[in-house]
């Protein structure tokens, strides 16, 4: 349904796995688990996931399925993917869930992800480039631990594969920056909103190409490469620094503070994909609530209720706290009961 919808129950009722059907269809993918076949029910042979997006006022119905031992088959308006690649963007979509945590807590790969999600749903060229990057590194690492095994370098061989890594690793490296410039003021405005001005926070995109020249960088730490029989530097080893003030968000923020920061990067990335593709895109919040005062809670969904946002799915155990926010913000919100599984719409209820 357009607007605003709950979803509502106890801890394993089945809600988060409807945002994440969803997810599937946007996206190609689950957002909780990159390994298809561990979604596939136990003793069970496969499953599929169908939906039908309207945005432009047709009806377009999308296919995910997924057969042990077989490749994903992945289809819109009857017509099959040969590259899940062409589907990203075309349905834009942001999640907020408690395991966003990982952004703060966990290394330099998650925030990556992050960061190439943001950017490949406006950009088909990036994320081509990036698949194509990542292609080499693993190319390179391998022949890298051929130069460790047998004790010899092939200088011709490593250069090819130093060329592909230069080419595309310059082209992921200044999107990124272009990104960064037009995100880091949407992410200062939301979050200032958030948290009603309490907190001033700042977070700095960091890579090795900002400091030296990326061919130097190959060439100097060959040595390091073949001894670890892997790519130590390049943009695959960029990072965000998230900061409370001048500090690391990491140590010295609450675990409200941390929350906060994370949910206002993720409603950034919303108004960034809004910007950029020209339409509305879907936005999720799962158990968002947990660890989050009531102030920013009533802030947070006083923004995501707006007309500046499109369809809104939200999960939660508790029906009444939803619908009373939604309420007392006078902001219609349909709540549906998730109960192992089965969805009840409590208004034909």
């Amino acid at each position: 349904m357009p607007g605003v919808n709950c979803f509502v129950g106890n801890n394993g009722a089945g809600k988060t796995n409807i945002l994440d059907a969803i997810h599937y269809l946007c996206l190609c993918k689950s957002y909780f688990n990159p390994i298809d076949s561990q979604q596939i029910l136990h003793e069970e042979g496969f499953f599929l996931v169908q939906g039908e997006f309207n945005r432009t006022e047709i009806v377009e119905p999308v296919y995910c399925g997924v057969k042990r031992n077989h490749k994903k088959v992945f289809k819109r308006n009857n017509k099959e993917y040969q590259r899940l690649a062409d589907h990203i963007g075309i349905y834009p979509l942001v999640m907020i869930s408690p395991q966003d945590q990982y952004l703060i807590t966990e290394g330099s790969e998650e925030r990556r992800k992050f960061l190439d999600n943001a950017i490949s749903q406006t950009d088909s060229i990036y994320l081509d480039d990036l698949i194509a990057y990542h292609k080499v590194i693993t190319q390179r690492n391998a022949l890298l631990k051929q130069f460790q095994e047998r004790n010899k370098v092939d200088v011709e061989m490593i250069e090819i594969y130093d060329e592909q890594m230069l080419t595309l690793g310059d082209k992921i490296y200044h999107k990124r920056l272009a990104f960064m410039e037009a995100f880091i003021p949407l992410f200062n405005q939301i979050y200032q909103t958030i948290c009603d001005g309490a907190e001033a926070v700042t977070f700095v995109y960091e890579s090795h190409l900002k400091q030296s020249d990326f061919a130097d960088l190959l060439k100097k730490n060959l040595t390091k490469d073949i001894i670890t029989a892997r790519t130590n530097y390049g943009v695959h080893k960029d990072d965000l620094q998230f900061n409370l003030g001048d500090l690391p968000l990491k140590k010295y923020a609450s675990q409200g503070q941390q929350k906060s920061y994370v949910i206002a990067l993720k409603l950034a990335h919303y108004s960034f994909l809004q910007l950029k593709k020209g339409y509305k895109p879907i936005l999720m919040l799962d158990d968002i609530f947990d660890k989050l005062d009531e102030l920013r809670i009533r802030k947070l969904l006083a923004m995501v209720g707006e007309d500046s946002f499109g369809q809104l799915f939200i999960t939660d155990t508790d029906q009444n706290r939803v619908a009373k926010i939604f309420k007392d913000l006078q902001i219609d919100c349909r709540i549906f009961e998730v109960n192992k599984g089965l969805v009840v719409d409590t208004k034909n209820n």
